[in-house]
Parts: C-alpha cells; sequence; structure tokens
C-alpha cells in the first residue's frame, strides 16, 4: 500500500513554470532602451465607457527599435489612448500622425536605468517567493504521505525532489534577472 504514495512533481513542475512565465511578462512591461510592444500592453484606455486594453482599440507595432506605433481603428478614441499614455507612467509623450499614434522610446538616463534594475529585482522576488510557495505545497503533500503510511527512504527522496525543482527554478529567476538587469543597465 505505501507503494502506491507519489508526490505530484510534475504539477510542482508547472506552477514554478508558472511562476517564471509571470515574471518574463513582467520583466516585459520594463521599459528598457528598445521599444517593445508588451510595455504598453498594461494601459488601459477609457473607452465606451469601460477601461479597456490599449490592444484592444488599436494595432500595436514596433517599426524601428526606438519606436512604437499604435494605429486606433476608431479616430474618436485617439485622444482618449494619448490620455492613457501620459497617465501610464511610462515617461513617454505621444504624437498623432492621423490614426496612428507614435511612441518614440527615449534613452534611459542612469538614475532612471538604476530604478528600474531595482523594480526587476522586486519582480524577481515576487517569483522566488511563488516558487517557495510551491515548494512549501509539496513539502506539505510529503508530510501528508508520511502520515499516510510513506516510507522514510521515500520520504527523503521525495523531499529531494522537490528542493532539487526548487534549487532549479530560483537558478532561472536569477539568471533572468541577471540578464534583464543587464539589458537596463547597457547604453
Amino acid at each position: 500500500m505505501s507503494d502506491e504514495i507519489e508526490i505530484d512533481t510534475d504539477d510542482l513542475a508547472r506552477r514554478m513554470e508558472g511562476a517564471m512565465h509571470s515574471l518574463k511578462h513582467e520583466f516585459g512591461t520594463l521599459r528598457t532602451g528598445r521599444a517593445s510592444a508588451t510595455m504598453v500592453e498594461p494601459i488601459m484606455v477609457d473607452a465606451y465607457g469601460s477601461l479597456t486594453p490599449i490592444n484592444q482599440v488599436g494595432t500595436i507595432n514596433v517599426p524601428e527599435p526606438r519606436m512604437v506605433t499604435i494605429n486606433v481603428w476608431d479616430k474618436g478614441m485617439i485622444s482618449k489612448v494619448e490620455k492613457a499614455i501620459r497617465e501610464s507612467g511610462l515617461g513617454i509623450n505621444p504624437q498623432t500622425n492621423g490614426p496612428i499614434i507614435m511612441l518614440p522610446i527615449p534613452e534611459l538616463n542612469e538614475e532612471r536605468r538604476r530604478e528600474l534594475t531595482k523594480v526587476a529585482a522586486q519582480y524577481a522576488e515576487h517569483a522566488r517567493v511563488a516558487v517557495r510557495n510551491v515548494r512549501r505545497d509539496g513539502m506539505d503533500q510529503i508530510k501528508k504521505a508520511k502520515t499516510n503510511g510513506m516510507s522514510e527512504d521515500d520520504v527523503k527522496f521525495w523531499e529531494a525532489e522537490v528542493e532539487d525543482l526548487t534549487k532549479k527554478h530560483i537558478s532561472l529567476v536569477d539568471k533572468a534577472l541577471e540578464e534583464k538587469q543587464a539589458e537596463i543597465m547597457q547604453v
């Protein structure tokens, strides 16, 4: 009977991967010196009486490394989209050319780069905490299995598996943070 008790490490790994995916998405919203469509994704526009994601009022393009364009579908929405961009805290001043709003990405100064590396570090810490929470859930499963008759050897085996998974994902978070901070500090 105790041979049948197993810990679902695939589920734990999937949940840790989810933390990594979330971290990569958050890193994508950080403005570096280069343009990217993900940096405007969090912006919500007051469209037709409700807050709507910016990508649902126009097409977002990156025609060159330092420019994001938004082709607004409804001409009546252009001023609302501009207002949402100005109030987003991105520090970008939109320029309108017909139905197209251009967002020239300015160079980041040293102080702003340092602030962004701190924000990236906070995002990474949130990801580490999420990975550790999954680890705790795995250890709780092992404790329950132990009370249900799992052998000491199996307990040690599964604890080692969960620890290895945790170490692997924490190191992935650290590596992603290192790369993002290098990208932000690159002039």
